[in-house]
């Protein structure tokens, strides 16, 4: 067995507590290392094999009050068309203090969401103007202040608390202007303007819901994310394209009422486009994460994969909850994007993929910090299961062999839970670990229990912490 990798940090500082307003800025970022784990992991809950499977991270947080790593699946395989009981994992990795290569991802616990004894579960709303515990979680986050799970679902678009068993506590009040309507009738299954029927003409676009999830550090403020804008943020229904703006949501975590949102602009140079993350460097600083959807995965184009992390200010964007987004140019009050690239994800790759970026990047976590003062990030990519459907719902497993030059071109679909062929692998999760400077980071508050004298503890052991056999 080899020795625990441990890293100890200091306990911040007033200061670092109180940063100035303006003060969060990341650089420097530098990829370290990557780990691709197996399709074929299983959690460690009960069932077939099938339903084991880790569709792996949604997304990814770190909680530095509680030493601990969380990574999200989403609605389960079959694109909401199979029952599925919705879960996260908390898992742990090895992380070496001073460089910050990972290595050694193990899964500690699995919890399954409910609501009242019963499961959320990934199938599509039944009927379609019901949104009941269908649900289809992407983003997830820490409450600071009680250790509960902060999960936002796409259907509807909503945002969830649950205790640490996964019980329903709460449920945020979700904006008009984001529920899915056709005319004046809630459908959480019809999809956009593009010749298909029922239509969405208004709310947020079916499968491009609440994305991300991110929790100011003094615990007041939750910020969700659209992937793409709302039906009324200039899609175009004639050409079945998106606008270039999609929406950041503000929630008080006292009342569970939306307090705001703020226009983001994506970059507009390929359709396609969407936010999978947002996190948090302080009360109004972000890390975004951008991504088109080429790359190695199931149903994807290889063509030129596109996935950045940007900065963003939302200091002096303005309130647009009563306004329509353009479909282009330029909106004034929209948040402050500093145009530089923070964090390139598909300028390394990993030979296990035969070094091709993966298509889904969708989770990111700003983890301790390390022993040479930089900080730890952590980004993970969805796999959707290595599932695919065909018209009729049948479902199959993806096989892919990615010595070739396109490895979805020359993938084997077989019957779900069936063994591929020789050379061909379930499509991987996959880690890529990263160092940067962040000046001035606020991390979130600690618990009360956790509290010291008003300083916060962070990064107690970051070794992995073995399960007993």
């Amino acid at each position: 067995m080899k020795p625990k990798q441990l890293l100890l940090t200091g306990i911040l500082s007033v200061s670092t507590l109180a940063a100035p307003a303006g003060a969060q800025t990341l650089s420097n970022a530098t990829f370290v290392n990557g780990i691709a784990i197996p399709g074929s992991t299983l959690d460690l809950s009960v069932g077939t094999a099938v339903d084991r499977r880790v569709g792996f991270f949604s997304d990814i947080y770190y909680d530095p009050n509680r030493n601990e790593w969380w990574g999200l699946s989403d609605r389960g395989p079959g694109g909401g068309t199979i029952s599925y009981e919705t879960r996260v994992q908390r898992f742990t990795i090895d992380i070496q203090p001073t460089t910050g290569a990972v290595s050694n991802f193990q899964i500690a616990e699995t919890i399954k969401f409910t609501n009242g004894g019963n499961a959320m579960n990934g199938l599509a709303p039944t009927p379609a103007n019901v949104l009941g515990n269908s649900f289809d979680p992407e983003g997830f986050v820490i409450n600071p202040a009680n250790g509960n799970l902060l999960v936002s679902d796409e259907y509807g678009p909503s945002l969830y608390e649950f205790d640490r068993t996964g019980t329903l506590v709460r449920q945020f009040t979700t904006p008009a202007n984001l529920l899915p309507k056709v005319g004046v009738n809630l459908n959480y299954n019809a999809l956009a303007p593009n010749g298909s029927s029922p239509q969405l003409t208004s709310g947020r676009e079916s499968n491009r819901g609440m994305e991300g999830l991110a929790i100011s550090p003094d615990g007041r403020y939750a910020y969700g994310i659209l992937q793409n804008g709302t039906i009324q943020d200039g899609y175009n229904p004639t050409s079945a394209t998106r606008g270039v703006y999609t929406r950041i949501v503000k929630y008080d975590m006292v009342t569970g009422q939306a307090v705001g949102q703020y226009a983001y602009q994506l970059d507009s140079s390929a359709q396609g486009r969407g936010i999978s993350s947002i996190i948090a460097l302080g009360n109004d600083k972000f890390l975004v994460l951008e991504r088109n959807n080429r790359g190695v995965g199931i149903g994807a184009t290889l063509n030129t994969a596109d996935k950045r992390v940007y900065q963003i200010d939302l200091t002096v964007a303005t309130d647009v909850t009563n306004t329509s987004l353009p479909a282009t140019g330029s909106f004034v009050g929209a948040v402050t994007k500093n145009p530089s690239i923070a964090i390139d994800l598909d300028a390394n790759t990993l030979l296990a993929l035969g070094n091709k970026s993966p298509e889904k990047w969708e989770g990111l976590a700003i983890g301790p910090q390390l022993a040479n003062g930089k900080y730890f990030l952590l980004a993970g990519t969805d796999n959707d299961y290595s599932v695919t459907q065909n018209g009729s719902g049948t479902q199959f497993d993806v096989y892919l062999r990615f010595t070739d030059a396109d490895p979805y071109a020359t993938r084997v679909e077989v019957p779900i839970g069936t063994a591929g062929p020789v050379g061909y692998e379930l499509l991987p999760g996959v880690l890529h670990s990263y160092t940067a400077n962040i000046t001035g980071y606020v991390a979130p508050v600690p618990e009360p229990s956790t509290a010291l004298f008003g300083l916060s503890i962070l990064g107690l052991a970051v070794g992995r912490r073995r399960r007993r056999a």
